[in-house]
């Protein structure tokens, strides 16, 4: 990679407001994260009964599952929208419209009539609210990651955009923290209250994000001229490889998740492995766990590169996937803890802290919000919809399908790691190490 490619990271040293861009980018994230995937948890552990009710609980899960994974479809279509979006009016302004989209779907979550109060309106206006969100969130994370990663150090980019990444386990902290709590309010009060108190999270957020300044790439690109027409058609023509690959990558790590825990959630319960409050407290540790992994495991790219952490970790995956199951199948509150913090916290969060800076990398800067938003999305439909799959793998050959599935997942993870380009390898780092010594130091991030 020549110095000029290290240019289109943006400035050697990063801009002064490197550090808050990235905080403001994260705190965006932990809200959406709270808004999106504290559906996860209230369809794991509610909505069968609140909004498809019936005899049979199976059936009310697979109905509850199916409408969390009309989220994740729809999150394609925002990542086209939001990345489109993102290349030709700027990353800001993507923020700013998905967080008030998103935030104005989760409150009317908390405000939906049940199934008992209008029948099959119910659900119907729940899969609507969903969409919705699946549309935000997926216009999210590529403005938001690359915000962080082109105002970044070239030699930190892992650094900053860990705490971007970071922003999902704290959301999930706190939408679980949130469910804790509520779960002793009984009724529908224990999952309204979530999603309604969502709202002021999403008020502190706007007034943070308002503040933030537009990409220094981003500008760059605008002022020579090179704003690209139609930015979708251009990456899927010129880059279509890497969004495959892009997939790939992400598969691992989301459909991992869904297997390992919004799925494991809904496992537990109907298993009797554990309550609904000690399912949550270990959700809760493992949340905790995470923040810091993250950005740790974030950090270490910097040092060693995306490519060989992403190796190691979906082959680590791809080992654990029986085990896991066999570790909660014990019904040893301390065995759950554990197998929820390793899915979480090594599985999950070694991959999503790898992501934040090889995304970016793999994409030209004019079509770097398009084409990373689609490989990011696209395989939110595969992982939105695996609890459905999960839970029929279950039905037909026990805890071993959703084990094997897991498995599966992983090993497409390391296929795309092998397959794609190492972005910030020894050559890399070395012209790093050259631009940061011969260019003045004239921010201080």
């Amino acid at each position: 990679m020549s110095k000029d490619a290290l240019n289109m990271r943006g400035p050697v040293h990063g801009t002064k407001d490197a550090r808050r861009v990235a905080i403001g980018s994260g705190v965006g994230a932990v809200i959406e994260t709270y808004d999106f995937i504290g559906f996860g948890t209230a369809a794991a552990l509610y909505f069968g009964t609140a909004f498809f009710p019936g005899s049979d609980p199976v059936t009310g899960t697979l109905a509850s599952f199916a409408t969390l994974g009309v989220g994740f479809a729809a999150r394609p279509l925002g990542g086209i929208i939001g990345g489109h979006l993102g290349d030709k009016v700027g990353r800001k302004p993507v923020l700013v419209a998905s967080l008030i989209l998103m935030g104005l779907a989760t409150f009317a979550i908390g405000l939906l009539p049940t199934y008992a109060a209008v029948g099959l309106l119910a659900p119907a206006l729940l899969v609507f609210v969903r969409i919705v969100q699946g549309l935000a969130f997926g216009a999210e994370w590529g403005g938001a990651i690359l915000m962080s990663y082109e105002h970044a150090p070239w030699k930190s980019k892992g650094k900053y955009t860990g705490i971007v990444q970071a922003g999902f386990p704290v959301g999930l902290l706190l939408a679980n923290l949130t469910f804790l709590v509520s779960v002793n309010l009984g009724g529908e009060l224990a999952w309204r209250v979530p999603f309604l108190a969502s709202i002021v999270l999403v008020a502190v957020g706007l007034i943070i994000r308002s503040k933030v300044p537009e990409s220094p790439v981003f500008d760059e690109v605008k002022d020579s001229g090179d704003i690209v027409k139609s930015p979708i058609v251009e990456v899927i023509k010129t880059d279509w490889r890497n969004i495959v690959k892009g997939i790939g990558l992400r598969v691992a790590e989301t459909a991992g998740y869904a297997v390992s825990i919004t799925y494991m959630i809904s496992y537990l319960h109907t298993e009797k492995l554990a309550d609904k409050t000690q399912t949550l407290v270990a959700l809760c540790i493992a949340s905790a766990i995470g923040i810091l992994a993250t950005m740790a495991w974030a950090r270490l790219t910097d040092r060693i590169g995306r490519r060989p952490l992403y190796i190691w970790s979906t082959a680590f995956a791809a080992l654990f996937a029986i085990p896991m199951f066999l570790l909660v199948n014990t019904g040893l509150f301390i065995a759950i803890i554990i197998t929820i913090v390793i899915s979480y916290a090594v599985c999950q969060n070694s991959l999503a802290g790898a992501q934040g800076a090889w995304f970016p990398e793999l994409f030209q800067a004019k079509t770097r919000a398009s084409g990373a938003s689609l490989a990011y999305q696209i395989s939110a439909m595969v992982s939105g919809f695996t609890p459905f799959i999960t839970t029929l793998l279950f039905v037909s050959f026990g805890w071993m399908g959703p084990a094997l599935l897991f498995g599966t997942y992983a090993l497409i993870g390391l296929w795309a790691a092998v397959a794609t380009r190492e972005t910030w390898g020894k050559r890399e780092r070395d012209l790093a190490d050259e631009a940061t010594k011969s260019t003045p130091n004239t921010v201080s991030v």
